[in-house]
């Protein structure tokens, strides 16, 4: 790995740390100024900040600055990447923030790639960043044998979840866990959203509030791998589900599962929704919230528990049918060892006496969470969605794109398509244990079990939005929550805690828009970090 500040041109490897003139930052200077002080061993450049992708486009959108960065001229020698070897990925990436540049020169392959896939660098030399790397590497070490970082945390987390598969003759799922059909794998992925973001504005909230707050449940995903569901699905029809004593209807809904419900709002509810619901248009779901209405949707057990069971007033669920797992714990050992990893990083960061060494630290533990987080995410299995590019023919000609492929975009010299290659079968396709966490975490974002205890009655101190006054509630971004009113959950440093990230107690106007909400979180969470100096 080589590390590259795009702004200044400093590159460091582990060979060094040198300056570059990199004149424009396109591909072509950056490929050349690298490779004229970097050993052709070093086949991944990440790039730390500067984002040359974006710097000095003209384009409208950034996917289309993306691309034509990427497809920029090459040094002789140089071409798209086209093949590699077994379980490694070919072509370019098109993301707008986080693109992935593959090229090769004969043997040599290279990628390019921001580092924000792992973290938010915060302004970190490359030589912090590195440092990051070299310490992410030394925590996980001691949990996966031969550990390997690989291009991005969700392969690495993937890989090393691989490292975890039971090998015991006779273990019950030695010879893995069996996939779910293209049937259900459709089902959940049309069915099962990932974390909740919402933001909320007036009249539904006031034009202005008495202040901004800011909590966010830190490394919440690890909380929620405990159990997840293995093998064949059952599948519950109403009159199955009807037919069930109260405890089996108990057992069924606390077990691993996924239900489409009918369910009524009571009358007089006045706080947020508690289940998702399709959306039409760009939104995928959305949380109705007035009371008497009634719905029909799709719910982990997990969130239809927290319906039934949420500490304001239960709502009326009515089950029409579902798909309940045999209970497992196939993330378990791989969670637990990131976990221990993620401690160990956390506790390094809070006691070197190395500032530069504390930075590092810190940013490698954000990068177990991204491990962990988007390692659950390729369980999920989303449709295959390829991405190329093609040149422009004689006189700007538009040239045939590759078969069910469609044009995404178009520059001077290039078009840039993607593809729908629908669902890979392989060991990895597991949509059941990413909707399971997914759900029960968007639950615990309104009611979860803290690791305080409450002093008069030694019982878990209760957190989350329903735990907030009515009407409080600012927005909902995965597993942060935005409040006008004080928070005083004690932060226990455990998984899925809640930990004030921003904090200004004095009247502010109600953001109504993205842009107006990102301002305020960071003006929050600027203020939050001068009271502690």
């Amino acid at each position: 790995m080589a590390f590259l500040d795009a702004a200044t041109g400093v590159l460091v490897w582990q060979g060094g740390t040198v300056r570059l003139d990199l004149g424009q930052a396109s591909v072509a200077e950056i490929l050349t100024a690298v490779y004229a002080e970097a050993p052709a061993t070093v086949e991944r450049i990440y790039v730390t900040a500067g984002d040359p992708w974006h710097q000095g486009s003209e384009h409208e959108f950034l996917k289309d600055a993306v691309a034509a960065w990427l497809n920029g001229p090459l040094p002789e020698g140089w071409t798209v990447e086209s093949s590699r070897g077994k379980d490694r990925q070919a072509g370019h990436l098109v993301h707008p923030r986080n693109p992935v540049g593959r090229w090769q020169r004969g043997d040599q392959h290279t990628e390019i790639r921001s580092v924000g896939e792992w973290f938010d660098p915060e302004g970190a030399d490359p030589a912090t960043v590195r440092a990051a790397f070299v310490e992410l590497w030394k925590a996980l070490r001691p949990h996966f044998e031969d550990v390997v970082l690989m291009g991005s945390p969700s392969q690495t987390g993937r890989d090393l979840w691989s490292r975890t598969i039971p090998a015991k003759a006779g273990a019950k799922w030695a010879d893995g866990f069996p996939v779910m059909s293209q049937e259900i794998r459709g089902l959940l992925h049309a069915t099962a959203g990932q974390g909740r973001t919402e933001l909320f504005t007036p009249p539904r909230v006031p034009e202005r509030v008495p202040g901004w707050y800011e909590v966010d449940r830190t490394f919440a995903y690890a909380k929620h791998t405990w159990a997840s569901g293995v093998g064949v699905p059952r599948r519950i029809t109403a009159a199955t589900f009807a037919a069930m004593t109260e405890k089996e209807q108990t057992n069924a809904l606390f077990a691993p599962s996924h239900w489409q419900v009918r369910v009524t709002i009571p009358k007089g509810w006045s706080h947020v929704g508690l289940l998702p619901a399709p959306a039409p248009g760009e939104r995928s779901w959305y949380y109705p919230y007035e009371g008497g209405r009634t719905f029909t949707t799709w719910a982990g057990g997990a969130e239809v528990n927290l319906a039934l069971r949420n500490p304001i007033a239960p709502w009326r669920i009515e089950i029409l049918d579902g798909l309940l797992w045999e209970s497992g714990d196939p993330l378990k050992s791989w969670s637990t060892k990131l976990q221990k990893a993620w401690r160990s990083l956390r506790a390094i960061s809070e006691m070197h006496g190395d500032e530069q060494q504390q930075h590092a630290c810190r940013l490698a533990s954000r990068a177990v969470r991204s491990i962990l987080l988007y390692g659950i995410g390729t369980f999920a299995q989303r449709p295959r969605i390829t991405t190329g590019s093609l040149e422009l023919g004689a006189g700007g000609a538009v040239p045939d794109l590759p078969d069910g492929a469609r044009l995404t975009g178009i520059s001077d010299t290039h078009v840039t398509w993607e593809r729908n290659q629908g669902f890979a079968r392989d060991q990895y396709a597991h949509p059941e244990w990413a909707a399971g966490v997914w759900s029960a975490a968007r639950a615990a974002l309104l009611s979860v079990s803290t690791s305080s205890k409450d002093p008069a009655t030694g019982k878990p101190v209760k957190a989350g939005a329903l735990h907030l006054p009515p009407g409080s509630i600012l927005a909902f971004r995965t597993d942060a929550i935005y409040t006008s009113a004080p928070v005083d959950w004690e932060y226990g440093g455990e998984p899925g805690d809640y930990l004030l990230k921003g904090r200004m107690p004095w009247e502010q106007t109600t953001p109504r828009t993205d842009e107006e909400f990102y301002d305020l979180q960071g003006l929050g969470r600027q203020a939050l970090e001068a009271e502690g100096m």
